[in-house]
């Protein structure tokens, strides 16, 4: 009788199972094709900053709401661009732009946990969330993100969304790029950032006011240890 049980409640979460599925994969066929145009990443046009500049080349004044410089993927240090993979997206140059190991391990983390203490955006679904969404915290939003996500995995190369992403993510202190937050944090060009440098600005986009260095150190530190 007790295997009998056992085995009508597989079943059942089983038959729930497939109906998530499914219901899921009809809600993304009806809105993969209303997905927005990937123009703003192909044609990567940011808003940059005043400068003022002495005659000798020297940067006196910057004027602007975001502070913002663009860097080449392959001019960012070796050890900062695997810092930033350590600590948001150690998979990103394997998965298709949804981690499904990450999803996996996200959710029986968070059930252990008794509630959501763990995500599983990658490096990928964050473009898309800082190009094109909200950062509201609903179920139609996150089924946008990760099918623009698949639709920019397809779009872009590894490398592409990578510079993207290094470029155009918020970093606190009104830095948008680790170029900007290199000098902002450091006073030094991204290039000349040292590991514990890299470590404490690969920590940053997971909370830019909760690690900022600036304002919380103490947290910042402990961050920067861990990656």
């Amino acid at each position: 009788m007790l295997t009998r049980w056992w085995h009508y409640a597989l079943l059942g979460l089983a038959s729930m199972a497939l109906a998530a599925v499914l219901a899921v994969g009809v809600a993304a066929a009806l809105i993969y094709p209303s997905l927005p145009s990937l123009n703003a990443l192909t044609d990567y046009r940011p808003k940059m900053p005043l400068r003022i500049y002495s005659a000798g080349g020297h940067l006196m004044a910057e004027f602007g709401e975001e502070r913002r410089s663009v860097v080449r993927l392959q001019d960012t240090p070796l050890l900062l661009r695997e810092a930033i993979l350590a600590a948001e997206d150690e998979r990103f140059y394997q998965h298709g732009g949804v981690d499904t190991m990450g999803v996996l391990r996200a959710i029986l983390a968070n059930i252990f946990a008794g509630g959501v203490r763990e995500g599983a955006s990658t490096i990928t679904m964050q473009v898309a969330r800082n190009f094109f969404l909200s950062s509201e915290r609903t179920f139609r939003r996150k089924l946008n993100e990760a099918l623009l996500a698949i639709k920019i995995e397809h779009t872009l190369t590894k490398d592409q969304i990578f510079e993207l992403y290094i470029n155009q993510i918020y970093l606190g202190q009104r830095a948008y790029g680790f170029a900007a937050a290199a000098r902002t944090y450091f006073g030094k060009p991204v290039e000349k950032v040292d590991l514990a440098e890299a470590a404490m600005l690969a920590g940053l986009p997971k909370g830019p006011s909760v690690y900022n260095p600036v304002v919380n150190p103490d947290r910042a530190r402990i961050r920067q240890m861990y990656v």
